[in-house]
């Protein structure tokens, strides 16, 4: 593609044009969060079918409050994500 040159260009096609970059930018933001989002899910969701690395034995009160302390934390998210909570317009 090739530059608009801003002197002989119309002021409303240099807008556009700046417009038109700007949206192709925040969609390909946008995509690079959803994948990291997405990442961060399944490393999550692995951790948990796995029991969160801990044997039925060795569970205590700390791996609790460890638990307990992720869950705070993915309601924060899931209150703000559907508008719950402390979220809620």
């Amino acid at each position: 593609m090739t530059s608009l040159n801003p002197q002989t260009t119309p002021r409303h096609q240099l807008r556009a044009e700046k417009a038109r970059r700007n949206k192709q930018a925040a969609l390909a933001a946008f995509i690079g969060k959803k994948a990291e989002i997405d990442e961060r899910l399944a490393r999550l969701q692995a951790l948990s079918d796995d029991h969160f690395e801990t044997h039925p034995d060795e569970v205590g009160w700390a791996m609790v409050g460890t638990l307990e302390h992720y869950a705070s934390l993915l309601k924060r998210i899931t209150d703000s994500a559907f508008g719950e909570g402390e979220y809620v317009g």
